[in-house]
């Protein structure tokens, strides 16, 4: 096992803000990492100090082997960072925007690898289209070819399908899950509860605190939540009703259907035995992901003083 990330008690503040506190993690090359937690919450400002990109106030670690305080320079080097919002140059065509980038990482034949960066990510017919002509999953597809065009050993992704539609998405991801098969490390931060499946492993960040980290299976199993599924007529009402009973922690719809959760069985089976009817079909079904998150968000206490 050789582990990309290894950091211990990270702390950063920004005037009388506590972003991140105490955060300590590994992680494997080769994986990929979800970020997830509400705005604000200081997911960016993790991402950052994990890699180097930032200098914590308080504690250690290493990132590729290199030593995030004192060798910042070589992760940096290493790193390839793709941002929420499109940052390249939209006067420029996608074969300048890419050839500028080999200029600034210094990299030798450069042609050539602007060649098979357009060729890997299917951009050969837009090599000559301005940047800034593009739909947002072409600018998406351009902007990772850029991040990951100098071979870094850590790629950075700030929520960057945000905006782009769903097929745009996928081919994302499947870009991604082949790259990390090649040994890149990926850290990702996102919204999308489907994204964060797709991740080797996720955390969980609320106001600058890690308080869920694992495989999705074992996120939602350590969550303790118990979850109920209903289905019929008059689920508002029995939802708005269920949102204030004892026992009941989240009441969310999912498309026709309602998910009732909380974490002591007995208390919910009570909540929910007034609504039981030929009405209102109840079925025990595990949470998802999405079930998790909105109970974690719950939770969260803002840490701004």
């Amino acid at each position: 096992m050789t582990l990309a990330i290894d950091v211990r008690d990270l702390n950063k503040r920004f005037g009388d803000k506590h972003v991140v506190q105490n955060v300590s993690m590994t992680l494997e090359q080769g994986r990929i990492c979800g970020f997830l937690g509400p705005n604000g919450s200081g997911k960016t400002t993790t991402l950052r100090l994990l890699c180097g990109l930032l200098t914590p106030d308080s504690g250690e670690g290493r990132c590729l082997g290199f030593d995030i305080r004192r060798q910042a320079d070589q992760i940096k080097r290493r790193t390839g960072y793709m941002t929420q919002k499109f940052s390249l140059y939209e006067d420029l065509t996608l074969a300048e925007n890419l050839a500028f980038a080999a200029q600034i990482h210094g990299l030798s034949g450069r042609k050539g690898r602007v060649a098979a960066a357009l060729a890997r990510l299917g951009l050969e017919n837009r090599a000559g289209q301005l940047a800034g002509t593009l739909s947002g999953g072409w600018k998406q597809r351009l902007a990772l070819a850029v991040a990951t065009l100098h071979e870094p050993q850590l790629l950075l992704l700030d929520e960057p399908t945000a905006g782009v539609d769903p097929q745009a998405r996928r081919t994302f991801w499947d870009e991604i899950h082949a790259l990390a098969a090649a040994g890149l490390t990926v850290l990702v931060s996102t919204h999308y509860m489907d994204e964060a499946e797709r991740c080797h492993e996720i955390a969980y960040i609320s106001y600058g605190r890690l308080i869920a980290r694992g495989a999705v299976e074992a996120v939602i199993a350590d969550a303790g939540l118990v979850t109920w599924r209903a289905e019929g007529r008059d689920l508002e009402a029995a939802a708005a009703a269920l949102r204030q009973a004892p026992g009941v922690e989240t009441v969310a719809p999912f498309g026709a259907a309602v998910h009732v959760s909380g974490s002591d069985p007995h208390a919910l089976e009570a909540a929910i035995a007034p609504w039981r009817s030929p009405d209102i079909r109840w079925r025990q079904v595990t949470p998802t992901l999405e079930d998790v998150f909105i109970r974690l968000m719950k939770d969260a206490q803002d840490n701004i003083r």
